[in-house]
């Protein structure tokens, strides 16, 4: 696979500093090298230090894993915290069938709250 470095070190300027910190701790595995080393200058670049990007790890420790990578909310790119079922609905009306959904933890709180 080619890396385009360019690209991935605007993408890294360009996100929350939260985002960043999700992929270097709970995502690190399903990156590139490369990849994590942009994503940790510019945690760095932004006064991010270590006891900070440990202390997120610690705080993502409840994020569902399939094997060593993360799985993603269904809703946005947070790491998902639960599983629950819902309905794969057409035209996001018409339910066709059951399926599960992954819930990250701010969603997880909306899903509750509109049940």
């Amino acid at each position: 696979m080619n890396l385009n470095l360019e690209r991935i070190r605007k993408n890294a300027r360009d996100s929350s500093t939260e985002d960043l910190l999700d992929r270097i701790t709970v995502y690190r595995a399903g990156m590139e090298a490369a990849a994590i080393e942009i994503i940790e200058t510019e945690l760095d670049r932004r006064g991010i230090g270590e006891a900070e990007i440990r202390r997120h790890g610690e705080s993502r420790s409840g994020t569902i894993k399939v094997g060593a990578v993360a799985r993603r909310c269904s809703i946005c790119d947070r790491p998902a915290v639960v599983r629950a079922w819902g309905w794969h609905r057409l035209w996001g009306r018409l339910p066709l069938f059951p399926r599960r959904f992954m819930y990250c933890e701010v969603h997880r709180r909306e899903r509750a709250i509109s049940s």
